[in-house]
């Protein structure tokens, strides 16, 4: 292990107080960034996360960091992800960020919205790096929020913006792994306190509804 790697480990240790198991009741909502929208074939360039627990966002439990290499992703991307050539070719070597991301993460379930791309593009850089993937299963919000709020679905709720101003969550930075993140986690926490109303309560319990309403719209689990 790199002397680095192992700073990144400490930095994370003592930023989120934890070293070991992960706290009881704590859950990650994620969010990366890529040079493009294809999660298998382009690069990661950031990964941004926060930990939600049953207080609330855990503002001093996040994660974010900006994945190094050659600068990848035309103007146009750049301009929607904000990480420019300089940023990306001063970013942590990917193998060191994927290994700080798995220990900040720990044991803790995992949230996002439209999960399917930021889970497979994680996969797919751990693969590149030759490190292991991580196969556990996410939660996605956007079928759940879906589930659980149909009306806004029928009349348009599908976006991460849509849902975002359904619940009155603002984001000042969109397309920014740790605000996207930060934002989504606060959508998290009101769709648990839906769920838990209609007596679905606890990562496997959401799940499963958002995977009966994903079968139900005809996407893919």
């Amino acid at each position: 292990m790199s002397a680095g790697l192992l700073a990144l480990r400490d930095w994370l240790a003592r930023r989120t107080g934890r070293r070991g198991r992960p706290a009881d009741g704590r859950w990650v909502v994620v969010d990366t960034e890529t040079s493009g929208l294809d999660p298998l074939r382009d690069r990661l360039l950031a990964i941004g996360g926060v930990a939600v627990d049953d207080d609330g966002v855990r503002l001093d439990d996040s994660f974010e960091i900006v994945v190094g290499g050659a600068p990848a992703g035309d103007a146009a991307n750049i301009v929607v992800h904000g990480i420019g050539h300089g940023a990306q070719a001063a970013g942590v070597p990917i193998a060191e960020a994927l290994a700080a991301y798995a220990t900040w993460t720990g044991g803790a379930p995992i949230a996002g919205f439209h999960t399917d791309f930021d889970r497979v593009a994680l996969q797919t850089a751990c693969v590149g790096a030759g490190l292991p993937a991580d196969d556990r299963p996410w939660l996605d919000l956007a079928p759940l929020a879906a589930a659980l709020v149909p009306e806004a679905y029928r009349y348009g709720g599908r976006s991460l913006d849509d849902w975002l101003a359904a619940f009155g969550i603002e984001c000042t930075i969109r397309h920014n792994a740790a605000a996207d993140a930060l934002a989504t986690a606060e959508l998290l926490l009101r769709l648990k306190a839906l769920a838990a109303k209609q007596g679905a309560r606890g990562f496997d319990a959401l799940r499963k509804v958002a995977r009966q309403q994903k079968w139900l719209s005809g996407g893919d689990d």
